[in-house]
């Protein structure tokens, strides 16, 4: 079985956001970046399939070269080898494309993601990649079993969970559930020796219209000041939430 693990590089999220050229781009500057957090269930979950059943694992993300810290770090948890498709990320949809370009270039059974990105939360990219191959896709993946061809599904819905079964080729949207986080690997010094060695290849990206563009960021507004109430003073407290607060 020939595995894909879509890899998004993200800013920590304790890491400070500011931006710059009045406010249109991204300021880098001081940002840690890491392994977007829904993206590390899926890419632990693939390594129980290398293990278990042997499969392959490729992780892929689409970003120029400052991405590449971060495959390296995918790497040196356990994956086979690595695909850089070198086009800034812009998009969704964009995103999606590139991708599909891949999975068709290298026959993979089995396409894990995040179901979102921890920075734009835009939770498109893997139902997107899903419609452009004609795979059957599982969203909210909280559990997945692989016997040869059949797939066992475990998903999060609306007021519950729903298990079904597939086939493959599959795309996966996995979350917390899809491995617990005490299984979540942190790399040792003998796997990041050897991610040094393991193949890191750049592929230049499929020509692609942009149909979106992004204008300006904006901050959310900064928290007022907390103001205390005086635990008997009801009415002021009341008054404070209708005339100020204006929730009541």
């Amino acid at each position: 079985m020939k595995i894909l693990v879509c890899i998004s590089h993200v800013p920590d999220t304790t890491s400070k956001i500011n931006f710059t050229d009045n406010d249109t781009k991204f300021d880098t500057n001081g940002v840690q970046f890491v392994i977007n957090p829904y993206d590390e269930f899926a890419l632990t979950r693939a390594m129980w399939f290398k293990e278990k059943q042997g499969a392959s694992v490729t992780v892929v993300n689409v970003g120029n070269a400052p991405t590449e810290p971060t495959l390296r770090k995918a790497l040196a948890i356990g994956a086979d080898d690595a695909i850089r498709v070198n086009t800034e990320a812009v998009d969704g949809f964009q995103v999606a494309k590139q991708l599909a370009e891949v999975v068709k270039n290298g026959g993979y059974d089995l396409v894990l993601a995040g179901k979102e990105s921890s920075d734009y939360n835009g939770g498109m990219v893997p139902a997107m990649l899903a419609s452009i191959l004609d795979y059957s896709f599982a969203n909210a993946c909280t559990g997945l079993e692989i016997d040869g061809t059949n797939a066992t599904i475990n998903s999060e819905i609306d007021g519950g969970k729903e298990t079904f079964s597939g086939s493959l080729p599959l795309v996966i949207a996995g979350q917390k559930g899809l491995v617990e986080e005490k299984d979540l690997r942190i790399p040792n010094m003998r796997g990041i020796m050897m991610a040094r060695k393991k193949p890191l290849n750049v592929v230049e990206p499929v020509d692609f219209d942009l149909t979106t563009v992004s204008t300006n960021f904006e901050k959310p507004a900064p928290k007022g000041a907390c103001k205390m109430v005086d635990a008997d003073n009801v009415d002021e407290l009341i008054s404070l939430l209708h005339n100020e607060a204006k929730v009541i």
